[in-house]
């Protein structure tokens, strides 16, 4: 389904949102996009990665929080990012600029914000020197996947709304383009989920989820 329609909303730790109504469904939780994404993504996938150059994939691009907060964290620590993210619908340029999590996070980058969302799509744009970002345009199902990921980020719309975006031949091409040790992490905690990634090759756990959650799942290729 296209969203036809995205309002800016902000969740309850302040930041930012968007509501699809036509298909009754936000890109992040209601209790804080920020929130959300930093126990996620960062604390359980970002923060798991040892190695100073990292290969990153996310699913769902979306409204860019999670490549900024990865971009941010890349700073601090000096490490080198390839990071690769596929989005189907992307934002109007009205919606980015009105998108306040460089406000919240860190003020003085809100122009690296905005290059992540201007950085042509189909090519590696280096955004700063140690962030690198190839954005596709397009399904994940019909697109061809880079190589040698070491973290994943899956964050694509819940399954009941995209059920399309969490079937077992689209974590079997995900395992395929993991590296060896590589994590995968989703805030979606789901039985049939955990199990189709455990069929696909991955190792799954359930890790307490961030305010408003239970849980959430991380995984590793052996």
């Amino acid at each position: 389904m296209i969203p036809q329609e995205r309002i800016l909303t902000k969740t309850e730790d302040g930041s930012h949102t968007l509501f699809i109504p036509s298909m009754n469904e936000h890109y992040h939780s209601t209790k804080g996009a920020i929130q959300e994404s930093t126990h996620v993504f960062i604390q359980a996938g970002w923060q798991a990665m040892p190695q100073q150059r990292i290969r990153i994939l996310e699913i769902g691009f979306g409204t860019g929080l999670n490549a900024f907060l990865t971009l941010c964290e890349a700073d601090k620590s000096e490490k080198e990012i390839d990071y690769y993210a596929i989005e189907r619908f992307p934002l109007e340029e009205s919606l980015i600029e009105e998108l306040n999590y460089a406000n919240a996070v860190a003020p003085q980058k809100k122009d690296l914000f905005i290059s992540l969302h201007r950085a042509h799509w189909g090519e590696a744009v280096a955004i700063t020197d140690r962030f690198s970002l190839y954005k596709m345009e397009g399904d994940i199902n019909s697109c061809q996947l880079p190589e040698g990921i070491d973290l994943i980020f899956f964050d694509a719309f819940a399954p009941e709304k995209q059920p399309e975006m969490w079937n077992l031949p689209l974590f079997e091409k995900l395992y395929a383009s993991a590296s060896p040790g590589a994590i995968f992490v989703t805030y979606c905690a789901k039985g049939e989920v955990r199990r189709n990634l455990q069929t696909a090759g991955f190792q799954m756990e359930r890790l307490p989820g961030p305010p408003g959650k239970r849980h959430m799942l991380r995984g590793k290729k052996p």
